[in-house]
């Protein structure tokens, strides 16, 4: 049966379980309910993490963006696309720690932040909904709202 939820609430839990690495912060979608828990050692006011999360006939764990390969493989795709004569630079960038921070400066010598952002978010956007089309998750879109992704 899909359950139905809001498109900002599940953008909001995406980027909170794409935080760090992989499994540092974790979300869960109940089937039933459309309800989502967060789980975080840093925020007391979040809803008590249900007990059996893990049950995945009652929750759907909620992606890390580099499971849906929104990481690595998008700036490289970006680079292709858009900086072609720097696709090597940026390649080897994140061969090495640090990959992010040497790519922002890039972006910003190249006057591409905003262009990136445009990017990301689109394929952010496009990777969710076909992940909730996976799952059976009807998205619902409130008449104010706008699904736009936040920017650092």
């Amino acid at each position: 049966m899909p359950v139905s939820v809001d498109w900002n609430d599940l953008l909001h839990t995406f980027e909170f379980a794409s935080l760090g690495q992989p499994h540092e912060h974790e979300a869960v979608l109940c089937r039933k309910t459309g309800k989502f828990f967060w789980l975080t050692d840093v925020e007391e006011d979040v809803e008590a993490w249900p007990d059996d999360a893990d049950d995945e006939e009652k929750y759907l764990a909620i992606p890390h963006k580099k499971q849906l390969d929104l990481g690595k493989p998008l700036v490289l795709e970006f680079a292709r696309q858009f900086l072609p004569g720097q696709f090597n630079e940026v390649r080897q960038m994140f061969d090495r720690r640090g990959a992010y921070a040497r790519f922002n400066d890039l972006l910003r010598r190249n006057n591409a932040v905003d262009r990136w952002y445009d990017f990301e978010n689109k394929a952010t956007e496009a990777a969710l909904r076909e992940w909730c089309a996976l799952h059976e998750i009807m998205i619902e879109v409130g008449d104010n709202a706008t699904p736009e992704l936040n920017r650092p």
